[in-house]
């Protein structure tokens, strides 16, 4: 099994001591500003994160990628459509005040400020394989709960079958978004079962602080068996529906982005194979797992389902 309860201690505990006491000297050497938008510490939301005195809750069996390639290899196209440009870009990005709404088919609606959301459950630390359509892939300690603490609460009602999201867009803001090629708001979707598995996270942060803007700031969902796009970032509605709902690659070409999009080795991109993947920064490719190595927690959910046609 690649995913268990580990005896590892959280990522924000393996940083050297030495470090972690000079930060404040790091930071002001310039260091920072590779990073891009440094997020403040994740507790000035008002939310403790509870991995930080113990264990991260999944982990993945494999070495974490530096913080620095994963802050600035980004597809944000909102920001940019090269991997380079998400992180000088959305520097000056808003992210508070911040708002997320939950609506549709349930009993319940609500409209969550960030601080109320990030309480719904204690944060945890998961350290997930991440893997982009694209062929490469990463590996991250994320910060968040389950997105099903959230959605439990509301009460679907019978119609409701799947969970739609929409990201933040505003083109003052993001004024590249014009080139992007794609429709925005960016909108995504997931399964009813998909949405309310407990490996689906509700993302506010990323080794050991909140969320930098280039990487989805100030929430996002994490879905680690499928490919990154499905993984929707800077989040502002989740609305229960009754039939599947568009998505923004789905949009662009059902050929190419099915709705699923699983990560399988067996279907390849119309252009080109998905067997293989590089893990940044190797060179070497290595071989791409079924539903990213994640197939013993949610296999279960596609029994009897052809996955070359629900791709």
């Amino acid at each position: 099994m690649l995913i268990r309860k580990p005896a590892e201690i959280p990522y924000s505990q393996v940083t050297p001591k030495e470090l972690y006491l000079n930060r404040r000297k790091f930071l002001a050497a310039g260091s920072a500003a590779a990073l891009g938008s440094l997020a403040l510490p994740i507790t000035a939301y008002g939310a403790k994160l509870s991995a930080a005195k113990g264990k991260p809750a999944f982990i993945a069996e494999d070495k974490v990628t530096d913080i620095k390639i994963v802050s600035s290899y980004n597809n944000y196209y909102e920001f940019g459509t090269g991997k380079d440009e998400p992180i000088d870009n959305a520097k000056k990005f808003v992210t508070n005040p911040w708002n997320v709404s939950v609506e549709g088919e349930v009993a319940k609606p609500k409209t969550f400020d960030l601080a109320s959301l990030m309480k719904v459950a204690p944060l945890e630390e998961r350290i997930y394989r991440h893997r982009c359509v694209e062929r490469w892939s990463i590996v991250v300690p994320w910060i968040g709960f389950s997105l099903s603490e959230v959605l439990k609460q509301f009460e679907p009602t019978g119609k409701a079958k799947y969970v739609a999201f929409q990201t933040y867009y505003e083109p003052d803001q993001m004024p590249l978004g014009k080139y992007a090629g794609i429709k925005l708001p960016y909108v995504e979707g997931l399964r009813m079962d998909e949405a309310m598995h407990p490996l689906t996270l509700l993302c506010f942060g990323m080794y050991g602080e909140n969320l930098l803007n280039q990487n989805g700031a100030p929430v996002r969902i994490v879905v680690p068996w499928k490919y990154g796009y499905k993984s929707i970032k800077s989040i502002t509605k989740i609305r229960f529906v009754e039939k599947e709902p568009p998505t923004t690659w789905g949009m662009y070409s059902t050929r190419e982005y099915g709705f699923y999009s699983n990560v399988n080795p067996e279907v390849d991109h119309p252009r080109w194979s998905q067997a293989v993947e590089r893990r940044l920064p190797e060179i070497s490719p290595r071989k791409t797992l079924k539903f990213n190595g994640y197939g013993d927690q949610v296999a279960s959910l596609y029994n009897g389902m052809d996955l070359r046609v629900n791709h």
